[in-house]
Formats: C-alpha cells, structure tokens, sequence
C-alpha cells in the first residue's frame, strides 16, 4: 500500500500599513504576511503544524519575522 503524505507551505497577506520601519526608518507600507505549513495526505491537507508571522517593508524589502502577539498589535 503507498501512502502519499507531507507538508505544505502557504503565504498569505493579512493586511497592510502605514507604520514606520525599524530598518530604514521610513514611514512606509508595511505588509504584514501569514506563512502556514501543513500535514496533508494524498495532497489533502489536514492540520496546520506551524504558523509564522512576518512584516515586509515597501520602502527598503526588510522582512521581520513577528509573534502573534505583535501581529494583533498591528492590527
């Protein structure tokens, strides 16, 4: 019996703004990204194993990895 399984990774924007950045210093747009991987079998995925968070700059392209709590702080 062959059993297909493994992980996939998604990004996906939450949302923007305008804040300054801790790299350049620049007022700019700061995207603020969800980066999700998941257990899937047979290309199905099942459960979210681990999520991360990050900011990238507009002005400079800085990114900065974020806690959850700093993300619902931004937003």
């Amino acid at each position: 019996m062959l059993i297909l399984f493994g992980f996939n990774t998604r990004v996906k924007e939450l949302f923007r703004r305008q804040a300054v950045c801790s790299n350049c210093g620049q007022h700019a747009s700061q995207r603020v990204d969800e980066r999700s991987t998941r257990f899937t079998v047979f290309f199905i995925p099942l459960f979210t194993t681990r999520r991360r968070y990050s900011r990238t700059c507009a002005w400079c392209g800085i990114t900065a990895e974020l806690s959850k709590s700093e993300k619902n702080a931004l937003a």
